[in-house]
């Protein structure tokens, strides 16, 4: 129910005045690094226009307190109500205070680090004048080749659940509006990450037991958790687009899971049910839009929305179904307390934007997201070496170190991994000497990135000599007692509109890691990306290989500090790292099939296991389970079962271990999964220390939707029982459901 102040508003409000509120448009003013020549003509003049029309509710892409109080100052002049526009922007990970990428933060396991990270970004997002975010991306993603897999928890319901509430109780706060907090909205409605061929914008064709099992927990977990907005997503959703379909807004996200806030569409989405040739023109486009339960559209120009009075006129929409829509987004700027106070204090943004508190998070952030995945011979931590070389032109970029998806970063305070190796090494109470070469040539994209218009494309010098800079890179790591090789995706290479065909090291990277390897020198890969990407012969000839993702503002000192031991790697890996790309898709939650002894040799040209378990990640510490137990060997269909078991630290060293629990269910109203995620922990264990570690098995944990009931069934059944430190858990036990 919405307020009597907003009731009040709506009932003096004009059909056309009613119509402005439902539109949101991109301010596009790029800083100085930017290329004007990427922005629509007449974009900024059209959209100011419509402000002092009264014919916009909403802007993005606005980030400077002056500038909001200036355009927010000609929104309320515009508008006869005084009505404010509420600013959203795309907070991914981070607004000035750039924290590792959300796959990245999926990767630490630790709900309560990535809520205070995306309260950190909040903070300086309302301090600047946003108050909403285009966050957080729950798309499941099987499909490494999709790029925008960076952007979400990976390949896991459960896993993806749990980072959702997380982020949205980050943004959001105790409640929508709470101070120093903005709205969260989780995005995009949904199976995006489903694209065919992991091409970004394609269709999806999904199962209804795939969508209901997989795709939409997350989006239930955040809705549950208080979300104000929803995304709709571009695509097709089995033959409908998901923007202009009724039974996915209407029918699944409000009556099925409840959400009550309002559903913003993604960039020009609306206007593109014409491009979709499912919409005859714009004004059948904005009609289908809102009647298929759409609120506010977001575009560049010419919104589909802004044929709404059209579409009244000629009764393709009614008055009612526009009040409706006004209804949800007055009562979010009535939440947010706009229709009081609409604007920011210049003066504080800057002291909040600069607090150091905030960086000391990014930094915690980067060392909890960074995954172990081969260490022979106990290689890392480094210890009681005098030289180390650092290789490869992403170990010195500011850019990189950061990611993609952040527009209003600061280059000067970025640490990179080889300015964090160098102060850490320099602050050591025996010095080590660190030295320096690209080794090779940047790779580039076949095509620019959508977001080069922001300068952000990863530019190679002209005159790079690739043959004098390998030979360079060689040659000092010959001399070196350890060599370092920094390698990846450059940030331009992954996120939208940036799928890949292959997996393999971009350019020649794999080139740069065989010359090193061949010095006989032992070889660290520190490897930045988003997605897996083909290690096959770095895991066969190098001991050590530490994946950072994309760390952040302060990435570099967190990798310094776990390479050097001042940290303890405890990341865990949220999706499952091919080895080929061969593979794809492939992911650990798949059923048993009629001939479970062949499981491993689904091909005969290469492995059909994983290079690494969707789970995986290794540490400095040692870790052991044991004591595995249920509390009782059966229960009736609606009980809980509490699992139990213990986590002993086995090493000399203190660290961090995420203990996970596996189910299967043997039989019932249909295949289940070998083997699904439902319970972890992350731990922090002394050395020796042991913890007993409990996982309460609900009735919630066990149901799922039936392709053969076509609702949601609980069975009378048994369960295999895994506990363990990724999804290859070995140690067992087992319980029985009875009716």
């Amino acid at each position: 129910m919405s307020s009597a102040r907003v009731e009040k508003l709506l009932q003096s409000m004009t059909p056309a005045e009613k119509i402005g509120q439902l539109i949101q448009y991109f301010y596009f003013r790029l800083p100085e690094r930017g290329d004007p020549s990427m922005v629509p003509p007449g974009q900024v003049e059209a959209v100011e226009a419509a402000l002092a029309a009264g014919r916009a509710g909403s802007l993005l892409f606005v980030t400077d307190p002056a500038t909001s109080n200036r355009l927010q100052r000609q929104a309320i002049a515009g508008n006869r109500h005084g009505i404010p526009v509420l600013f959203g922007f795309d907070v991914i990970h981070g607004l000035r205070t750039i924290f590792p990428v959300p796959i990245a933060l999926a990767a630490s396991w630790n709900p309560e680090l990535i809520e205070q990270s995306q309260a950190v970004a909040a903070r300086e997002a309302r301090a600047v004048g946003i108050h909403w975010a285009f966050a957080p991306m729950l798309d499941i993603a099987r499909d490494p080749r999709w790029g925008r897999i960076i952007e979400g928890a990976g390949e896991d319901p459960y896993l993806g659940s749990v980072v959702a509430a997380a982020q949205v109780r980050g943004f959001q706060g105790p409640h929508l509006g709470a101070d120093e907090h903005i709205i969260a909205g989780p995005k995009h409605f949904a199976g995006y990450g489903a694209a065919l061929g992991g091409r970004d914008y394609d269709e999806v064709d999904l199962s209804d037991q795939e969508l209901w099992n997989t795709y939409l927990p997350p989006f239930k977990a955040a809705i549950d958790a208080g979300a104000g907005n929803v995304m709709s997503a571009y695509m097709d959703l089995n033959g409908v687009p998901a923007t202009g379909n009724r039974w996915l807004l209407n029918d699944i996200l409000r009556e099925a899971l409840g959400f009550e806030g309002f559903v913003v569409s993604d960039a020009n989405s609306a206007r593109d049910l014409a491009a979709h040739h499912y919409a005859a023109d714009l004004t059948d486009a904005g009609a289908r839009a809102l009647n298929a339960g759409l609120d506010l559209e977001m575009a560049i120009l010419d919104p589909a929305f802004e044929h709404l009075d059209e579409a009244l006129e000629n009764g393709q929409v009614d008055i009612e179904r526009i009040d409706t829509s006004v209804r949800r987004l007055l009562s979010a700027k009535e939440a947010l307390g706009l229709l009081d106070d609409p604007f920011v204090d210049e003066q504080a943004a800057q002291t909040v934007l600069n607090d150091p508190a905030h960086r000391e998070t990014a930094r915690k952030a980067a060392e909890e997201s960074a995954v172990l995945l081969r260490n022979e011979n106990d290689l890392l931590p480094l210890t009681g070496i005098g030289s180390v070389a650092v290789l490869g032109q992403m170990a010195n970029s500011k850019r990189d170190t950061l990611g993609p998806w952040i527009f209003d970063y600061d280059l000067e305070e970025t640490v990179t991994v080889l300015e964090g190796i160098r102060a850490h090494a320099a602050g050591l109470e025996t010095p080590v000497e660190v030295t320096y070469a690209p080794g090779v040539p940047s790779p580039v994209r076949l095509f620019p990135s959508m977001f080069d218009m922001w300068g952000d494309g990863s530019k190679t010098d002209e005159n790079f000599d690739s043959e004098a800079e390998l030979s360079r890179a060689v040659e000092i790591a010959t001399a070196a007692d350890v060599a370092v090789v920094v390698v990846g995706e450059r940030q331009d290479m992954i996120g939208e509109t940036a799928s890949r065909s292959t997996l393999d090291l971009p350019g020649e990277q794999l080139a740069l890691l065989q010359a090193v390897v061949a010095t006989g020198t032992p070889t660290v890969v520190v490897l930045m990306s988003g997605r897996p990407l083909d290690l096959r012969w770095a895991e066969a000839n190098t001991p050590a290989i530490l994946q950072v993702w994309y760390p952040g503002t302060r990435g570099g000192e967190a990798v310094a500090n776990l390479l050097f031991g001042q940290a303890v790697p405890g990341g865990k890996l949220p999706f499952t790292w091919l080895r080929h790309v061969g593979q794809v898709p492939m992911h650990y939650a798949h059923t048993r099939s009629h001939d479970p002894s062949k499981q491993d040799r689904r091909y005969w040209d290469e492995e059909s296991t994983p290079l690494y378990p969707f789970g995986f990640g290794l540490s400095y510490a040692k870790f052991a389970y044991s004591n595995l137990a249920v509390s009782s060997s059966s229960t009736p269909v609606d009980g809980v079962v509490t699992v139990s078991v213990d986590v002993t630290n086995t090493s000399g060293r203190d660290g961090n271990e995420v203990a996970q629990l596996y189910l299967h269910q043997r039989y019932g109203t249909a295949s289940r999964p070998v083997r699904l995620l439902k319970g972890f922990r992350r731990l922090h264990l002394r050395a020796g220390q042991t913890e007993r570690v409990e996982f309460a098995v609900t009735a919630e944990e066990r149901r799922y939707w039936s392709a053969a009931t076509r609702d949601w069934v609980l069975d009378a059944t048994s369960f295999d029982v895994w506990v363990g430190g990724s999804s290859t858990a070995d140690l067992h036990t087992e319980f029985t459901v009875t009716d």
